[in-house]
């Protein structure tokens, strides 16, 4: 018992993050599927999103605030897609590639900017932030809130994928845009769409971890962004179920060398694991093998 409640909360944290890397995951993996393009300022929206929060509660009652910090960041995510990729869409894909990790370094500089470069304290969200004991280990609420958010907004997104006609419509593009797009599909509205999916889930997603993690700088969108990159590539890109194991594998794993003392280590192995995967299987854990026409 008393290994039990040393190591459940490294456990439970592990769950936790991983939750919140799957939801940054599902706009990289949708978007890849779609478009074939890696979003890099994917992770600079959820770091956005947690600074629209900061500066929201200074003004505004916290109930208002998250509903607006939601909005926002989703218009955000929209305006990026219609101002920095759509005018790009016939270009190579290089230089689609040059403009995402462009709009990133332009929403890192522009939160130095707003921010002076200083952390600045994410506030204390009430109910979720509550210290809760779970087998006698102590912690905040909104661990054992986000596996199970994760897996509801998992479950509404692929039933909304599977029985809805935007759905199909988002399917079809995946399978193949060019088709698609000449059997009548409104391609703009369904990117358009993935878009607004993949950020309102970021925003969710930047909620619960800087309610963790309350330090909000604007480089901290990097980090996770990369490890939820890495969780859908390892769960095969373009797979959202596939994201969504990766990310909690990820989050697990790293949490556990964490509790073994070598927290020095635990960002090296994400990328680690990363190497691996794509050396022993390179479409991922659920990728299916690509015929690409060159």
């Amino acid at each position: 018992m008393d290994w039990m409640s040393r190591n459940l909360p490294y456990l439970m944290a592990g769950i936790s993050v991983g939750g919140q890397y799957a939801l940054i995951a599902i706009g990289y993996t949708m978007v890849y599927g779609i478009l074939r393009l890696i979003n890099f300022a994917h992770g600079d929206i959820f770091m956005v999103a947690g600074l629209i929060m900061v500066y929201a509660t200074t003004v505004m009652p916290i109930y208002i605030a998250i509903p607006l910090m939601i909005v926002v960041t989703v218009f955000l995510g929209f305006m990026v897609e219609r101002v920095a990729y759509k005018p790009l869409r016939s270009a190579p894909r290089m230089s689609i590639m040059i403009s995402a990790i462009g709009v990133s370094y332009l929403l890192q500089n522009l939160a130095l900017y707003v921010t002076g470069g200083l952390s600045q304290q994410y506030p204390a969200i009430p109910w979720i932030n509550d210290t809760v004991t779970i087998f006698g280990a102590a912690t905040k609420r909104v661990t054992v809130i986000t596996p199970i958010l994760t897996i509801v907004l998992v479950v509404l997104l692929v039933l909304l994928i599977k029985h809805t006609k935007i759905g199909m419509a988002m399917r079809a593009a995946s399978k193949d845009f060019e088709t698609s797009q000449l059997m009548g599909i409104k391609i703009n509205s369904v990117i358009s769409f993935t878009f607004i999916i993949g950020t309102f889930l970021a925003a969710i997603g930047s909620l619960l971890f800087f309610t963790n993690y309350t330090g909000v700088t604007p480089t901290a969108g990097a980090m996770p962004g990369l490890k939820a990159f890495v969780a859908a590539v390892f769960g095969g890109i373009g797979s959202i179920p596939g994201a969504v194991i990766g990310a909690f594998i990820i989050g697990i794993c790293e949490n556990i060398i964490k509790g073994l003392g070598w927290t020095t280590f635990s960002d090296a192995f994400t990328f680690a694991l990363l190497i691996v995967i794509l050396i022993a299987k390179p479409t991922g854990l659920f990728g299916e093998k690509a015929t690409d026409k060159v």
